[in-house]
């Protein structure tokens, strides 16, 4: 593991986050006159850019997402970033990785104004030399672009020694686009047989499991 690069995704991987995203999604369409309690649907949203997921399943003409974007974040900003909590053995693993002289990055669709504060928030800001995610503005949602970003941060190492965990499709596409040895997590939000259907290196059940998948 020593001078390996491990980029991690931020919901789903290193935290359950869903309980505030689905409040967050739920705050917004109400203000935009929608209701929607299914909370499976509303589960498999997190993951996914908000411009995406608003856009492709309830605002798909005009400008209609920006709008439920800027209610999301109303109620997320204040209430939502904290109904969130650590995957059980993740400290575990980021504490191994800066053991063996790793490195270790986030590579979020969250903003990265956000992503940090969460990071800050459980105290494991400083196991993580970089942090990149989507701009507030609304652009660099897409994770091929968000993990080029990040590995430039990085200083564009050899891929052959950079991993991507996440547990969505997008992670894994993201990964294998740049070479990179790519780690689903099954304990995520991904509807059954995504993961399975984009062919990871690794599909793990459980945080710990990441250490034997870096070997």
């Amino acid at each position: 593991m020593k001078n390996h690069f491990v980029l991690f995704d931020l919901d789903g991987t290193i935290t359950d986050s869903s309980e505030g995203i689905i409040h967050s999604i739920q705050f917004a369409l109400n203000k935009m006159g929608l209701n929607e309690d299914d909370k499976e649907k509303l589960k498999s949203y997190v993951g996914p850019s908000l411009k995406q997921t608003f856009l492709s399943n309830y605002f798909p003409n005009g400008d209609e997402y920006k709008t439920a974007i800027k209610h999301y974040r109303t109620y997320y900003s204040e209430k939502g970033i904290y109904e969130n909590n650590l995957y059980p053995g993740i400290v575990e693993v980021l504490e191994h990785i800066k053991n063996q002289a790793g490195k270790i990055a986030l590579s979020t669709a969250k903003p990265t104004y956000f992503a940090k504060v969460i990071l800050e928030y459980f105290n494991i800001s400083s196991y993580f030399d970089v942090v990149v995610g989507s701009h507030l503005r609304g652009s660099r949602t897409d994770k091929k672009d968000i993990i080029f970003e990040t590995l430039d941060q990085l200083g564009l190492p050899n891929s052959n020694k950079c991993f991507m965990i996440g547990d969505r499709e997008y992670d894994i596409i993201g990964g294998k686009h740049h070479k990179l040895k790519t780690i689903g997590v099954s304990y995520g939000y991904a509807p059954k047989g995504e993961l399975e259907s984009v062919n990871p290196n690794y599909i793990i059940g459980h945080p710990l499991e990441i250490i034997n998948a870096l070997k």
